[in-house]
């Protein structure tokens, strides 16, 4: 049994964490609010951008001069592979989501025989998948020292896979991330950037006569609309990432209310039978006289 020094000394540790993990709770509070706002902004321009390019796409259809973003390589034999995490933990299970859907999706393509390569965005998805896939990794995105997530960054990923693209790198691309829906919920999602994937029911354009032709149109709009989805998926991460952490600040911190609660308990008692056994010392020895 621990001593009554040792119950004392454990009681203030934990209540040293409690007053860590209440204040990282509030922090994350504080940056859920600006990042969500960042990426409920985000959504009506993607939807939008998204439903143009439908209509342009399902114009061009399978022709000829479609642009490669939309058409493909012919193949879908390499896939590449975005993973998007934090580079920072205490987040509850927010990596670990994104982390299984990734693998099991380069699973699945391993056991059809396709060629994965794997693009990481976040030191905390990295370290997950090194174990079964470090020999797969083709590059790493370090955003550690960027305080607030822009259009720069997400711009500098998308060209990197357009690039490797063009280069004949890989035939598919997904993007996999958390959507931020609320603090104690976020969806694990998929998305293939490239060929360009658009949602059925997109606005056609049947209405509209486009100057230049919609291939050219397409051809400018396919880059942009890569880095928009790169951008909304940094956007909805960054919410969800914060979301996960204050859930998880804060049932650390009612766990740790918990174990004061029951230390204090166990305290007592035991400092109760240490005095109730020097009592019957006491009185044993003055009997004993």
């Amino acid at each position: 049994m621990p001593s009554l020094k040792d119950l004392k000394n454990r009681i203030g540790s934990v209540k040293n964490t409690r007053k860590i993990t209440k204040a990282m709770q509030m922090v994350a509070a504080a940056k859920l609010r600006r990042a969500q706002e960042a990426a409920e902004a985000a959504r009506p321009y993607a939807e939008r951008l998204n439903a143009v390019m439908g209509g342009l796409a399902a114009a061009v259809g399978g022709a000829d001069g479609a642009p490669r973003l939309l058409a493909g390589t012919g193949s879908d034999q390499v896939h590449l592979l975005v993973v998007m995490t934090s580079e920072r933990g205490l987040c509850g299970g927010f990596n670990s989501t994104i982390v299984r859907l990734a693998r099991a999706h380069a699973n699945a393509l391993l056991a059809q025989g396709k060629t994965v390569k794997i693009l990481t965005v976040g030191k905390k998805g990295r370290e997950q998948l090194k174990r079964d896939f470090a020999d797969r990794f083709v590059g790493h995105v370090d955003l550690s020292e960027v305080k607030r997530i822009g259009y720069a960054e997400a711009y500098g990923i998308a060209q990197d896979v357009l690039k490797r693209f063009e280069a004949g790198e890989f035939d598919v691309a997904t993007i996999f991330y958390n959507r931020f829906q609320s603090v104690i919920a976020q969806i694990p999602t998929e998305q293939q950037i490239i060929p360009a994937r658009f949602e059925e029911g997109a606005q056609t354009s049947a209405l509209y006569d486009y100057e230049p032709s919609e291939e050219a149109i397409l051809a400018d709009l396919l880059p942009r609309g890569v880095a928009t989805q790169i951008f909304t998926a940094l956007l909805e991460n960054a919410a969800s990432e914060q979301g996960a952490r204050m859930s998880a600040m804060d049932n650390a911190t009612r766990n740790a209310g918990d174990m004061i609660n029951k230390l204090t308990i166990q305290y007592n008692r035991s400092r109760q039978a240490a005095i109730t056994k020097e009592l019957i010392e006491i009185i044993s020895g003055a009997e004993a006289l």
